[in-house]
């Protein structure tokens, strides 16, 4: 249990370390709490000795732990009162008919990006109204090919696939016309299915290497349509975050970002907007993620921040409330 001054102590270096990326010292702190130099050192190690703390190389200054970053959140912080700009921006979404409920949501969440400087994902949003225009195949070498799928709405989406041995263009090529004579006018959430249950019964009459063909296109077109349900906007923006200088680790990050299997686990799980920090998160050690479940007018899905671990939490908790109290109501 901490005492009043130290959890004013802590709320205060938490609060100084996600403006500043520098370890805090006591000096600047004595003011703020009436008291002494010595005695904010012997709080600070106090918080230190219980974990809420850590003390980085040879500074005299302490920073949060992912520890002191939980306690923050869960006991000291309160969501902050949105600007009036920030309103303004976000209303104007809200308020524009001529936007369905998919974009409301993807482009109120690019807003949110911009404002805190983190990434923001949506995951779920449908997909039955970007249907299927065309579908087109590039030859490589070693048994592949890129199908190009491209929608009504004029997106395109590309996957390298694996044929298997012994295929024969012609084959390919017969397989791509059925789909385009087939199944051209499908939601892109419902061509694998219509896939399983009005291709494959006869794909075995026109290519002899139907079954390789089939599980190849298949399994392409599960990838598009539960990408069609992602939308991710500044994936790049934690390159600005000092944290993040580290190449590796960076390319570590871009890539999670552009792996389908891991932005899924950033999927929420309920309708609360919760914060899990450093390893409390299925994503990466080394960041945030705050999220929550919306369901508005049919639509469920996620709405998501990830950011730096000493992302502003009161800020982006109060804009995620934001935008699912206005999408739900």
């Amino acid at each position: 249990m901490l005492s009043e001054r130290q959890r004013k102590l802590l709320k205060l270096i938490v609060e100084e370390y996600i403006k500043s990326a520098a370890p805090v010292g006591s000096s600047g702190l004595c003011e703020e709490l009436n008291c002494s130099s010595a005695t904010i050192r012997n709080e600070m190690a106090y918080l230190e000795d219980v974990g809420f703390l850590e003390k980085t190389h040879t500074s005299s200054g302490r920073v949060p732990s992912e520890e002191g970053y939980r306690y923050y959140v869960d006991n000291l912080m309160k969501p902050k009162e949105m600007t009036g700009e920030d309103v303004l921006k976000l209303q104007r979404i809200f308020d524009n008919k001529q936007l369905v409920l998919s974009d409301v949501i993807t482009k109120s969440m690019e807003i949110i990006s911009e404002i805190t400087n983190c990434t923001s994902v949506v995951l779920g949003t449908s997909s039955s109204d970007n249907k299927l225009k065309q579908v087109q195949v590039v030859p490589l070498d070693n048994n592949k090919v890129v199908a190009i799928v491209i929608t009504d709405k004029g997106h395109v989406e590309h996957k390298e696939l694996n044929v298997g041995d012994n295929v024969l263009p012609s084959e390919v090529k017969k397989v791509v016309e059925l789909i385009n004579k087939l199944l051209v006018g499908t939601p892109l959430d419902e061509v694998s299915s219509k896939l399983e249950f009005e291709i494959k019964p006869i794909i075995g009459n026109y290519v002899k290497s139907h079954e390789a063909l089939y599980r190849a296109f298949y399994n392409a077109f599960n990838e598009f349509s539960y990408k069609n349900h992602m939308h991710m906007s500044g994936r790049t923006k934690l390159l600005d975050y000092q944290e993040f200088d580290n190449i590796s680790k960076v390319k570590d990050i871009l890539n999670k970002f552009d792996n389908t299997d891991m932005v899924k686990k950033i999927e929420a799980d309920d309708n609360n907007i919760n914060v899990y920090i450093g390893h409390e998160n299925n994503f990466d050690d080394d960041v945030s993620v705050i999220k929550t479940r919306y369901d508005a007018s049919g639509e469920e899905g996620t709405i998501a921040i990830v950011g730096p671990k000493r992302m502003d939490y009161e800020r982006v908790v109060a804009l995620l409330e934001f935008i699912k109290r206005n999408i739900e109501r």
